[in-house]
């Protein structure tokens, strides 16, 4: 293989006042042509700036303080901007994270992938549009036709990845570096994404700078794999080498921070329910007219479950499957349209919102993104008191339950006088826990709670959970698209498919025999599950 990319010493300095002076410390790495190079590391290890970094992408205030990187022996880091736009898009392509900030939410789709050959004045109009139409089909998205034609919003996680890949394969680039692509969706759009990406590399014959913090993508797909913490590489060389025989502390501790597949030992429960769901059915209803249908989406149809006291129930499906509006029926965030939501006895779902206020305290909620659901401007203090001080609660208790939770979630009781934006996000996720717990409700709704963090601190708040479940006899509804999490955390697993229950039952059963095919195709399509099966039995669980 002949190197595409080569990048020598690269160092990136952060602006003063930061955690530290360099976000990437001379950092060095070879990218052959056809091959997949994944770079690991947790959030702040410096993987995403040195993509951007490339892409003459970095924020204000960040520069690049020294090193080459020779793009067929042209170093791109000092082009001059022009130099730099005419290489982006049609010779190195990059698709993000998160496509709907990515995606103009104003434009239709087929608009944006033109728009890519508008801005190097390539083709007429009319072969642009073929040629959207023919990326749109290449990247597998149905309908191309009616694809073409819509707008962000009304495409599906995994389609607005798709889109937003056709974009970056537009001018047919040498190189694709994909920053975290995968990260948000659901296993079996996750598995898709990256057979694509598999494909598209040997019909293409590109290179692929794949950044994850996931060593199931890893062993999925990498050819190289580098591992970065803080800044610095700690290990480089052959995926196969790296998973199996890793040589830094670092790279262990990721790879031991993996949920196993190892199943926890069944738990006496006592059969006293806290919540009980009896035929609960939510519909959403959109568009419609004079001359238009309305569409309808069951959402919840016709689901009745319970959970335990003491209970982790574990509620699995992927995007669109209604584990979140369930989720949100329960803490009447969503009204039901029929059915009843009863904890320990009292329907939430027949209350007025008056009534409502005053059983607020035995439902609580966890978000997937904690910072979205802390105020910025208030002190932690204020985002644990606020509530218990509006149920009657007086100040000085609520203070000092505040103080006591936030030891109990291992932040310590100083943590109250700092603001959000002082914690990493797996911090603002153990003072999302302790919120909930200072109303001492009888059921935690966790809603995608640790799909975002790192393997490492998803490992830390997965271990909190089970310490306050052991130590508060707490009751869990736990939402996630992710089993092996699901399987670490849960007494039982119900599986849900576009607003059904199809499967529930204890977490050795679901896993070991399960019984539906939709449950079989979710356990199937976890990546690197082939790996991870061979990884536990080296590690002994």
């Amino acid at each position: 293989m002949s190197p595409v990319l080569e990048i020598t010493d690269l160092s990136i300095a952060l602006p003063a006042g930061a955690d530290r002076p360099l976000a990437v410390s001379d950092m060095t790495l070879t990218l052959n042509a056809g091959e997949i190079l994944c770079v690991v590391g947790e959030s702040g290890s410096g993987k995403s700036m040195t993509a951007n970094a490339l892409m003459g992408l970095l924020p204000g205030g960040v520069t690049v303080g020294g090193g080459t990187a020779l793009f067929h022996g042209q170093d791109v880091l000092q082009l001059p901007e022009t130099a730099r736009q005419q290489l982006r898009g049609s010779r190195i392509a990059m698709i993000f994270q998160e496509p709907m900030t990515a995606l103009n939410p104003l434009m239709r789709i087929g608009d944006q992938i033109a728009e890519v050959f508008a801005a190097h004045n390539k083709f007429t109009p009319a072969e642009r549009r073929q040629k959207a139409l023919d990326l749109i089909q290449e990247v597998g998205l149905p309908d191309p036709k009616k694809i073409i034609r819509a707008y962000p919003f009304q495409l599906s996680g995994g389609q607005r990845q798709r889109a937003m890949i056709a974009m970056a394969l537009a001018l047919e680039p040498e190189v694709l570096i994909a920053d975290e692509p995968t990260t948000a969706l659901d296993v079996t759009t996750q598995a898709q994404i990256l057979q694509l990406i598999l494909d598209l590399r040997s019909r293409r014959g590109m290179a692929v700078m794949f950044i994850t913090h996931d060593f199931g993508v890893v062993a999925e797909i990498a050819d190289q794999v580098i591992v970065m913490r803080q800044g610095q590489v700690v290990e480089r060389g052959a995926a196969a080498v790296v998973l199996t025989h890793p040589q830094h502390d670092y790279t262990k501790r990721l790879l031991a921070a993996i949920p196993s597949g190892a199943l926890p030992d069944a738990r006496e429960i006592a059969p006293v329910p806290v919540l009980e769901l009896r035929n609960l059915n939510k519909v959403f209803r959109t568009g419609g007219g004079l001359f238009r249908t309305a569409r309808e989406v069951r959402a919840v149809d016709n689901i009745s479950l319970s959970v335990a006291r003491g209970e982790v129930l574990g509620l699995v499906g992927e995007s669109g499957s209604g584990k979140s509006t369930l989720g949100r029926s329960v803490v009447r965030l969503v009204t039901p349209d029929s059915g009843q939501v009863l904890v320990d006895g009292v329907d939430l779902a027949a209350l007025t919102e008056e009534e409502l206020r005053h059983q607020r305290d035995k439902v609580q909620m966890v978000f997937q993104d904690p910072y979205a659901s802390l105020n910025p401007r208030h002190r932690i203090l204020r985002a644990l008191i606020d509530g218990p001080i509006a149920m009657g609660k007086s100040k000085s208790d609520a203070t000092t339950r505040a103080h006591e939770l936030l030891e109990i979630v291992g932040l310590g009781a100083e943590a109250a006088s700092r603001f959000p934006h002082e914690f990493s996000g797996g911090q603002r996720q153990r003072i999302g826990i302790a919120r909930a717990l200072a109303m001492e409700p009888d059921l935690i709704v966790a809603d995608e709670a640790v799909s975002a963090l790192d393997v490492s601190i998803q490992a830390q708040v997965l271990d909190l959970l089970r310490d306050l479940r052991a130590r508060m006899g707490l009751s869990i509804l736990f939402i996630t698209h992710d089993l092996r999490v699901a399987a670490q955390l849960c007494d039982r697993i119900a599986v849900m498919q576009t607003g059904q229950l199809v499967e529930i039952g204890p977490v050795q059963q679901v896993f070991l025999t399960p019984q539906h095919p939709y449950t079989k195709q979710l356990l199937a399509a976890v990546p690197g599950a082939d790996w991870q099966q061979a990884h536990d039995l080296r590690s002994g669980t």
